[in-house]
């Protein structure tokens, strides 16, 4: 029997991630969050309290609630598709945090899992539901730049040791620039393009080990395992292309840089690891640019959430799909093998385009 009504949320992992989740979710008249689950039952509690959420306790707890239909599972990357399968068994919805899985296997068998239960799985990132990232896309629907030729995005930092008090796992395996940051630019040119078929790449590591540079162990030094820079050139199943790189090896920041050209002219879309930004488009013969303005909505992480409630309810399918999630990590997966072997790579699933957001979405809106 189908469910009506406010959507019941539950949490797992009430670290840094969840006070964003949580900011939005709070907000949302379509879910409410019911219970927050941490191995750290204080921290659990602590999160609980500052968001008047009524439950908080183990993970068992929040899985045995039969008032919470999707569960939030924001733990480490390594335990995503271990809680979500314990999310599935419990007969519960899931989002996950990025990524969906570390290998191709565990992702395409979490998703099979949950379409054979009658379940959904969505993931992040939902900056891509944003209104500077939508805005973008709505005008190359349009038309503004003609039909969608390629595509060129960038992220260069030196790293994040220098503002991070904790960096050792973004500089292990499953993370690095490519599998951290990957998954906002790789998911926005999906909705640009469509699915990906095959990469060629390389890859760098400037130093074998990092040092702390903020927090309580500053000074501390802790060995990289995994590659600091990768270059990637991305083939589109509709025939477009993109240069891609990802780097923690940058003294010169280059941060939020995706700009996609077509026949007509180019579009330099806003940051798309965050929510707003205008756009600027360029057409040819023009000799300035215009300012596209973002419309939308802006609210911040849990948007993804809120899609994913309405669909389950409207019968409908969400954007920030599971299917999409897999296809973007199969993608990063190939530029990481691709780089290593030195040969171009098959990009091993395909998924459909997502439609862009109409303008008037809004997330705050009471429609269940």
């Amino acid at each position: 029997m189908s469910r009506t009504g406010i959507v019941g949320v539950g949490i797992i992992g009430a670290g840094v991630i969840s006070t964003q989740y949580l900011d939005n979710l709070t907000k949302f008249k379509d879910v409410e969050v019911r219970f927050i689950a941490d191995l750290d039952l204080a921290r659990a509690e602590a999160q609980a309290t500052a968001y008047g959420v009524a439950g908080f306790g183990t993970v068992a707890e929040l899985l045995g609630r039969d008032d919470i239909e999707i569960v939030l599972n924001l733990t480490i990357p390594a335990a995503h598709t271990e809680v979500g399968h314990q999310i599935i068994a419990a007969g519960k919805h899931v989002w996950s945090e990025k990524p969906i899985a570390l290998d191709h296997e565990s992702g395409a068998t979490l998703l099979s899992t949950a379409a054979a239960a009658g379940l959904r799985v969505a993931c992040a990132p939902d900056t891509v539901l944003g209104g500077g990232i939508q805005s973008a896309l709505r005008a190359i629907a349009r038309g503004d730049i003609g039909e969608p030729l390629t595509a060129t995005t960038m992220f260069h930092v030196p790293g994040p040791e220098a503002w991070h008090p904790n960096p050792d796992f973004l500089y292990a395996f499953g993370a690095g620039p490519l599998f951290d940051m990957g998954p906002y630019y790789i998911t926005t040119l999906v909705h640009a393009f469509g699915a990906a078929s095959r990469v060629a790449a390389v890859s760098s590591k400037s130093h074998l080990e990092r040092t702390i540079a903020s927090g309580p162990r500053t000074g501390e030094k802790f060995p990289v395992g995994v590659p600091t820079h990768h270059a990637a050139v991305i083939s589109f199943e509709g025939g477009q292309s993109a240069q891609s790189t990802f780097s923690f090896q940058n003294a010169l920041p280059r941060m939020g840089f995706v700009e996609i050209s077509g026949t007509e002219g180019t579009i330099v879309l806003p940051d798309p690891n965050m929510f707003d930004g205008d756009s600027t488009l360029w057409t040819f013969g023009s000799e300035k640019p215009t300012t596209l303005k973002a419309t939308g909505s802006f609210f911040g992480r849990g948007s993804g959430v809120l899609d994913l409630a309405r669909a389950i309810r409207g019968g409908d399918t969400e954007r920030a799909t599971g299917a999409v999630a897999a296809h973007v990590l199969d993608v990063l997966l190939a530029i990481s093998d691709a780089a290593e072997s030195g040969d171009t790579v098959t990009v091993s699933s395909t998924v459909e385009k997502p439609a862009p957001l109409p303008e008037s979405w809004d997330p705050s809106a009471a429609t269940l």
